[in-house]
């Protein structure tokens, strides 16, 4: 065959010519490798990425009827992105690359399709599929289970990805031995190929080890990298920063949870004398939540990057592929299942990622004791997208008021929701902190008596009619207890002895930074304040009509 089956997506396909007779030659009929087709008909062409994907790889021709004869289709831009709209309703396709041919001037697509070794393609209507001679066969009852039972045990972190050990990065190579507590006279080989980054019996690389020994891994695996992108707001479809993060896998989760950490930054409270800076988003959910996706994501499915990608109010973390069975959006904490085992196991030995089934345990715990809302998770058939909310019901002025009360005495995780609602004057019963804490009564009655106990609720009744509420001597910053309208008289009223600034509504109501500035504003919307000075320089007064 004139040209390969599969062009990587990092390297540029040579331009092909041919004569028809040489067409004629090296495709005489359709068969196990070469399927025809007059145009991109979404199903049609779906039916065939899937049964080559499930078989041996193959070849689409785009432009060539049944019958061999060429009318030709030129790899346009809206061929191209009718075909990548047709493989992206597969689920789990195998790589795939386009190029155009030139038989006797006249153009004609080629879709090269690999095999697929990790687990199997599906049509959008769940179909598995795979090539017989010339046909495309559905597979049914038990030779669907045999089927499915076979390519679930084969493993693509653990195949060859044409690379020489000599090309291995030496001081890669030592990092790995430190991180699994290596002696010096070990053989190394021996053990890179029990850890599955050798292909046993050779001195080639695996695509685990690919991903680890390399300096540049995405230079061979294509798409092997961390993409973030920052977006102003949450309705710009365009991103203001892009920053690619390449290097072996486990460099990747350390510098991608570092920029994230980066971009977010911190929110300064101060109330009172102290001062509190909290991290918008726990680093460790950050790291576990890239670790999870450069671990679990299909390697095969190689036209997309990981991203990570960071708006106002969240952060989305998208891994190719979907998850692996039998792990479904509804059951990601309890159920277990490794695409890349090897490659996970290594990236606990670095410490970047949680032991075996605990890594959804730490991100959705480490979300609830900082009084975030939860992670989000979605799977969308082509890739796996993780939402973590920056800003939630609890604002940042009532996560730092909470910290201050934990000074005086050990509490538990659920208590610190319990507590926020107490500071907002509710008075909580044993209902209202089930509703909260989703928890059962026994749960929620030990809660609220252990506050009491600790001395942060007062209890009023008994048995089924007791209500606690928040002792005194608690009580929280006026940015807490204050509606939004006694917030605005509080701060206008400071400015009776002059100007006031941002610092100052700070200081006296809990208030971050943009939350006092937003209420400076509003003051200034309303006529009742003018602004004097820019920026950080600004100072604010009451305007000449306020004084009237």
């Amino acid at each position: 065959m004139p040209f390969p089956l599969f062009h990587p997506e990092n390297s540029a396909p040579r331009p092909l010519a041919m004569s028809r007779d040489e067409f004629t030659r090296e495709f005489p009929e359709e068969d196990q490798y070469v399927e025809r087709k007059s145009g991109v008909s979404g199903k049609k062409l779906q039916e065939a990425v899937v049964a080559l994907s499930n078989s041996e790889g193959g070849i689409v021709l785009i432009g060539v009827e049944d019958s061999g004869s060429v009318l030709g289709k030129q790899l346009t831009q809206g061929v191209e992105e009718s075909i990548h709209q047709a493989v992206a309703s597969i689920r789990n396709p195998g790589r795939y690359g386009l190029q155009e041919v030139l038989v006797d001037d006249v153009p004609i697509t080629v879709l090269s399709v690999e095999r697929r070794v990790q687990g199997f393609a599906q049509t959008s209507s769940g179909r598995v599929l795979v090539r017989r001679g010339a046909m495309n066969i559905a597979l049914f009852d038990a030779e669907l289970f045999r089927f499915i039972s076979e390519r679930s045990l084969e493993r693509f972190e653990l195949n060859d990805a044409g690379i020489s050990y000599a090309e291995a990065d030496p001081e890669l190579i030592a990092e790995v031995g430190r991180a699994l507590d290596w002696g010096s006279d070990v053989d190394v080989r021996d053990r890179l190929e029990e850890q599955g980054l050798l292909v046993p019996g050779t001195e080639q690389l695996s695509v685990a080890g690919a991903l680890y020994l390399l300096r540049g891994p995405e230079k061979f695996i294509a798409k092997a990298y961390v993409e973030i992108r920052r977006f102003p707001d949450a309705e710009v479809v365009d991103p203001d920063k892009r920053v690619e993060i390449k290097g072996p896998v486990n460099h990747q989760v350390a510098e991608a949870t570092e920029q994230v950490m980066q971009e977010l930054g911190s929110e300064v409270v101060v109330l009172g004398l102290r001062r509190h800076e909290l991290p918008r988003l726990p680093k460790v959910v950050i790291r576990e939540a890239v670790a999870n996706a450069i671990a679990h994501r299909s390697y095969e499915q190689s036209g997309s990057s990981i991203r990570i990608e960071i708006r106002p109010g969240a952060v989305t973390v998208v891994s190719p592929g979907s998850l692996p069975a039998p792990v479904t959006v509804e059951n990601i904490r309890d159920a277990q299942s490794a695409r890349n085992p090897k490659i996970i196991s290594l990236m606990r030995r670095f410490r970047l990622a949680e032991d075996a089934g605990r890594g959804i345990d730490i991100m959705q715990d480490s979300m609830m004791e900082e009084l975030l809302d939860p992670p989000s998770f979605e799977d969308t058939g082509h890739s796996v997208e993780v939402t973590l909310p920056v800003r939630g019901g609890v604002t940042t002025q009532e996560r730092a008021w909470v910290r201050e009360v934990e000074a005086r005495g050990e509490i538990e995780p659920m208590d610190r929701i319990v507590l926020v609602h107490a500071a907002r004057g509710e008075e909580l019963t044993n209902a209202r902190v089930r509703e909260l804490a989703h928890v059962d009564r026994f749960s929620a009655t030990n809660a609220l008596q252990r506050l009491r106990d600790a001395g942060f609720l007062v209890q009023r009744g008994e048995r089924g009619g007791a209500v606690y509420e928040l002792k005194g001597d608690l009580e929280p910053p006026a940015g807490l207890r204050l509606a939004r309208d006694e917030l605005k008289e509080l701060v206008f009223a400071s400015t009776e002895g002059g100007p006031i600034q941002n610092a100052d509504v700070r200081s006296m109501t809990g208030l971050d930074r943009l939350d006092a500035l937003a209420l400076l504003s509003e003051l200034v919307a309303d006529g009742r304040l003018v602004r004097i000075g820019q920026r950080r320089g600004s100072r604010y007064m009451r305007s000449d009509r306020a004084r009237i």
